[in-house]
């Protein structure tokens, strides 16, 4: 098959990485010239984010699937019309992609999710109280277009455009599901993770799987699985991310319609990875088992404060001696403060061996510039 990805970062090549032990065709479209997919794939340099490129992109292929969710839906439902496959639909790729048509979506399908207001304008009346959280509704990911607001002074710098406003959770843990379902409608889920942000970054730092989570948790997280997926009507894999909050209340925080940073860990940890149960809900295969092997985890490798310019990993030949520590870099060959340039995945016997292998891998290595 000729499969078309839009993106060319990190998430296509590793998704093409984990295909290539099979017979298909990848074509990316990314704007970066540099682009991590460049050069594993048949590649063309232009925006996924216009009609006509996105068009013409995907008019000849079997098959059109997404690594960021930030593309032109409007192109992809034209190409639907046209005759080509699109994993997930354009339809929940427009409604995932708008934060206030993803909130809309979860209150219809009574999905939890924090209590919230939309402010279309800068003149609209903000009836939330403080402190709550602000999120563009276009554009934003890594952590970039959310904001928490906590003070009447904060109001200053509140963003000038749509967003949703959003009563912040009390959070005890962040966590990640990662579910799959193919065109004949099978499902499967990964086990559950627990991502541990960077406060100062808001990126994920580690992430952890399985996770230790109590009869009720773990009851109200498969309810909110099987209700997303009853409702999403598309092949697809998603990745939605929840919150715990501090009286055991589960909440969907937001949904990727695609591979996710939280699910990097199962390239090693799992049965089968997020990359291969990509590629199988893609061609519309019989999905793969996910069962967590043991005890895994992943650290991001992100460009240190101070240095921008031509990468250098500091540190990884003492990595590369230690046992089960697998590293997986991204192709790019210019980093920069809070850049993401690849990742690490441990394994472990148990929780607290993986959480102190996790921090000592960290301790070891750094992303800087020559």
């Amino acid at each position: 098959m000729k499969i078309g990805i839009l993106g060319g970062g990190q998430l296509g090549r590793m998704l093409i990485q984990s295909a290539l032990k099979y017979d298909d065709q990848f074509y990316t479209l990314d704007p970066a010239s540099d682009a991590p997919c460049n050069n594993i794939s048949h590649f063309t340099q232009g925006s996924f984010n216009d009609y006509e490129t996105v068009l013409n992109f995907g008019k000849d292929k079997d098959v059109v699937t997404i690594e960021i969710e930030h593309v032109n839906a409007d192109a992809l439902a034209e190409l639907e019309k046209q005759g080509v496959k699109v994993v997930p639909n354009a339809a929940i790729i427009k409604t995932i992609q708008q934060k206030i048509l993803q909130k809309e979506f979860y209150k219809t399908h009574d999905i939890p999710s924090p209590e919230f207001q939309v402010v279309w304008d800068s003149d609209e009346k903000i009836m939330m109280p403080l402190p709550f959280v602000q999120k563009m509704n276009t554009g934003g990911y890594d952590g970039k277009g959310v904001q928490v607001i906590k003070t009447e002074e904060d109001y200053q710098h509140l963003w000038k455009e749509a967003s949703v406003i959003e009563s912040l959770v009390d959070i005890d843990k962040e966590l990640s599901v990662i579910v799959a379902r193919n065109e004949n409608g099978e499902t499967n889920i990964f086990p559950v993770t627990e991502m541990v942000a960077d406060p100062k970054l808001n990126l994920l730092d580690f992430n952890v799987c399985p996770v230790l989570l109590t009869e009720d948790t773990q009851r109200q997280i498969d309810l909110i699985t099987e209700k997303f997926l009853n409702a999403v009507n598309s092949p697809g894999l998603f990745a939605i991310e929840l919150f715990l909050d501090k009286e055991g209340k589960i909440w969907v925080n937001e949904t990727a319609p695609r591979l996710h940073n939280s699910g990097h860990q199962s390239q090693e940890g799992n049965t089968n990875s997020q990359f291969e149960q990509m590629y199988r809900v893609v061609k519309n295969l019989p999905l793969a088992d996910t069962d967590a092997i043991t005890y895994s985890g992943m650290l991001n490798l992100v460009g240190a404060e101070g240095y921008a310019g031509k990468v250098l990993y500091e540190g990884m030949e003492e990595v590369l001696k230690l046992p089960e520590t697998y590293i997986h870099l991204y192709g790019k060959t210019e980093t920069k403060p809070g850049r993401k340039m690849g990742h690490i995945n441990v394994l472990a016997d148990s929780r607290e061996e993986l959480m102190e292998k996790l921090v000592k891998v960290k301790s070891m290595v750094r992303v800087i510039a020559e």
